[in-house]
């Protein structure tokens, strides 16, 4: 017998989680936009635009209940609201990245939260510059099998934090990029992103000191910085995440995924972008209803900084 623990509100079709759909966000409130763009310069797999959709749809197997975190509904007093996808072009580079910055800064402008969902590794680019125009002691973390910050001028999926940098987008001294792993195309690419000044902490790193030490080093260092968490679906094993852009071997089993994003509890969340879901290379949706998984945390996380923080600020 199916035991009922009260009524659960009805599901919307089409959006995450079933939340309401809307034109814009209101201050506070946490705001999910589709970017459905990647560089179609992929040899084998391209796919990461059709993500969003993906995400959605698989989001129908996801319970927003989250105990680990907090036993509530964070959908609850409308506090969450689907936005629909930034109409851009996959391919079409600079019109799309002026697109996604536009349509994020009317969300952080507004003092709500994007939840962002792509896409390729590039999307990033444009989350961050527009939350940089509100937040400019902004942090980075990055979670990633690989650091997206190689040489370059030209924005690529292998560039974008090597540009953010360079734009001066995020405080690098205190931005970490963790979980870099695997075969590479080029050499150098830890040595370059550290020139940058990120705080880079490979795979197996974080394998030999546990996620619960590198998330503790990450709170210490971040403080009480605005900070925008960037989430490469690749940084789990292809055995759970087969439907991403870059699988690459050798990742940590979910459940220590899981410790890492909950030990970073209490940091300001100002952001967060879920990226590099490829639906085509999918098995049965596992990776969109994982990624839905990693936004249910993020939901959660983002929530209790808030409430944390504002908690700090009435008592100064």
């Amino acid at each position: 017998m199916t035991e009922h623990l009260g009524a659960a509100p009805r599901m919307r079709l089409g959006t995450f989680l079933g939340v309401p759909q809307a034109a814009s966000a209101t201050a506070g409130q946490i705001a999910v936009i589709g970017l459905p763009f990647d560089c179609g310069t992929n040899a084998t797999r391209i796919g990461s635009r059709q993500g969003p959709a993906s995400f959605r749809a698989m989001s129908s197997e996801v319970r927003p209940f989250y105990p680990p975190l907090a036993d509530v509904d964070p959908r609850a007093g409308g506090r969450v609201v689907d936005l629909g996808d930034v109409d851009v072009v996959a391919s079409d580079l600079g019109p799309s990245m002026a697109a996604m910055e536009a349509a994020i800064s009317d969300v952080v402008q507004a003092d709500a939260v994007p939840l962002c969902v792509g896409g390729d590794g590039t999307v990033t680019l444009p989350v961050l510059r527009a939350l940089a125009k509100r937040y400019p002691e902004l942090v980075l973390i990055h979670i990633d099998a690989h650091t997206d910050a190689y040489p370059g001028e030209e924005l690529n999926t292998g560039t974008t934090f090597t540009l953010a940098a360079q734009e001066g987008l995020v405080d690098t001294k205190r931005s970490f990029h963790i979980g870099a792993r695997g075969t590479m195309l080029v050499g150098g690419a830890y040595d370059h992103t550290r020139a940058l000044g990120y705080r880079l902490i490979p795979g197996e790193e974080v394998r030999r000191r546990g996620p619960e030490a590198i998330a503790a080093e990450v709170r210490e260092v971040v403080g009480t910085r605005p900070v925008h968490l960037s989430f490469d679906m690749d940084y789990f094993d292809p055995s759970a995440a087969p439907g991403v852009a870059t699988p690459t071997w050798g990742g940590p089993p979910v459940a220590e995924v899981f410790d890492l994003l909950h030990g970073l509890k209490g940091l300001d969340l100002v952001g967060v972008d879920i990226n590099t879901l490829s639906p085509p290379h999918d098995v049965q949706g596992m990776s969109a209803m994982l990624a839905g998984h990693v936004a249910v945390i993020a939901l959660h996380l983002v929530q209790l900084g808030q409430a944390e923080h504002r908690l700090n600020a009435g008592h100064r």
